[in-house]
Parts: structure tokens; sequence; C-alpha cells
């Protein structure tokens, strides 16, 4: 896999935890108990990252990149999905995974907020 990175990238971000859903054969990523990225496959199995982001951000990822697609059995307007075997340079994905992050910050209570941006 092209990002095998994105897995220890996204558990070196402070208070996130990951799981694995078997019924969906998706792994999730999770801060504060909301989840803002999963790993699995498409209906034909191939592999994706699906990750939370802002309406306006995702349109315009998906207008740079084809392989990124509207989530994946997710929201369409705040879900995209990547695809893993794709050449969407490293430093888009980067940026994705760090604002999908803040995104799952965002949809926490404000004390909670704090105490994981310090």
């Amino acid at each position: 896999m092209k990002y095998d990175w994105m897995d220890a990238y996204c558990l070196g971000k402070k208070d996130v935890t990951k799981d694995y859903q078997p019924a969906w054969e998706a792994t999730r990523y999770f801060v504060g108990g909301k989840m803002f990225a999963m790993q699995g496959g498409d209906k034909t199995g191939r592999p994706i990252f699906t990750m939370k982001l802002e309406p306006a951000f995702n349109d315009l990822m998906r207008q740079q990149y084809e392989e990124i697609v509207p989530g994946y059995y997710s929201n369409k307007m705040h879900w995209s999905s990547l695809y893993l075997d794709g050449n969407v340079p490293d430093e888009v994905v980067r940026d994705m995974l760090d604002r999908s992050y803040l995104a799952g910050i965002a949809a926490l209570p404000k004390k909670l907020q704090k105490e994981i941006l310090g």
C-alpha cells in the first residue's frame, strides 16, 4: 500500500484510539470517542481511507484529485474517501488527516477540546 504511514500518523496524534469493526471490515480512528477516519474497502474490495472534512475542502479535493471521492457509505457532504492505490501526494494526504482530526475534535464538548488541544 502506497500510504502505509497513515496508521502511525493517525495514532501519533494526541488521544487517538482505533478499533476494528468486523461487520464493515474496517479500522476506525477516534479522538475523544468521535470517529474522524476509517480505513477499509469499497464494494469491490479496493482499499480506501475515509476522512471527515469541511464540505468546501471536500469539494476542492474532489475537483483536484480523481482518487478522492464522496465518502463511501458516509455522509457525502462531510466525508471523503481516498483510494489508497492513487497518486495523491503525501503532503496533501497529511493535510487531509490533520483536518479530519481537527474536525473530530470540533465535534467534542468545549472542555474536552481544551484538554486535547492543551
